[in-house]
């Protein structure tokens, strides 16, 4: 019974009505624009089945440790691309000279050979921050973003709260580690330095 339904599935695979739908799946899946934001009256922002709040102003300039999209989970409904950042000594090309900078399931992982700097340096000077861009302007600058680039981000923290009770909520703190220590960033404006 499951090598006829393998079978059947490669033969389908060859009738190009069902490759053609593929590509065209997938390419909608993959190209289509992203959901804009709208203003609400509060001051905060809403995109269809999600209400986004500022909590805070936010402005940095940083250096991109690594970069890494995101087209599957409910984050990445808002936020396509995590940046993992780092200023001060964690934008010294001599200091990350030591370093191995990595991203997955919207977390930032390092790890040195040896600890040019203090644990807590680290913790205080680096972060990976998810993004939501304000507009189609900014999100086509996202997209030129590459590793070691030098960027001015400016935009707001944000609490982000789904219409079904679903929640993601914002950093507000420098030394904050694990769960829940990244930045939401409503991404304004995105310069490159």
């Amino acid at each position: 019974m499951e090598m006829l339904l393998i079978v059947r599935c490669f033969q389908l695979l060859r009738n190009p009505v069902v490759i053609v739908s593929l590509l065209l799946a997938g390419a909608w899946f993959f190209l289509s624009p992203s959901t804009t934001a709208v203003s609400s009256p509060d001051g905060g922002f809403t995109y269809p089945g999600y209400d986004v709040r500022g909590v805070e102003d936010f402005t940095i300039e940083a250096r991109v440790l690594s970069r890494q999209n995101y087209h599957m989970g409910r984050e990445a409904d808002l936020s396509p691309t995590d940046l993992a950042i780092g200023w001060g000594p964690m934008a010294d090309e001599s200091i990350l000279a030591d370093f191995q900078i990595s991203q997955r399931n919207r977390w930032y992982f390092w790890k040195a050979r040896q600890m040019p700097i203090s644990r807590n340096e680290v913790i205080t000077h680096s972060a990976n921050v998810h993004i939501i861009p304000a507009n189609a302007d900014v999100s086509d600058a996202l997209s030129q973003v590459r590793t070691n680039d030098q960027v001015r981000l400016v935009g707001q923290l944000v609490d982000v709260d789904g219409d079904d009770g679903w929640r993601w909520r914002t950093s507000r703190s420098r030394s904050d580690t694990g769960n829940g220590s990244c930045e939401v960033l409503w991404l304004e404006r995105l310069e490159f330095i």
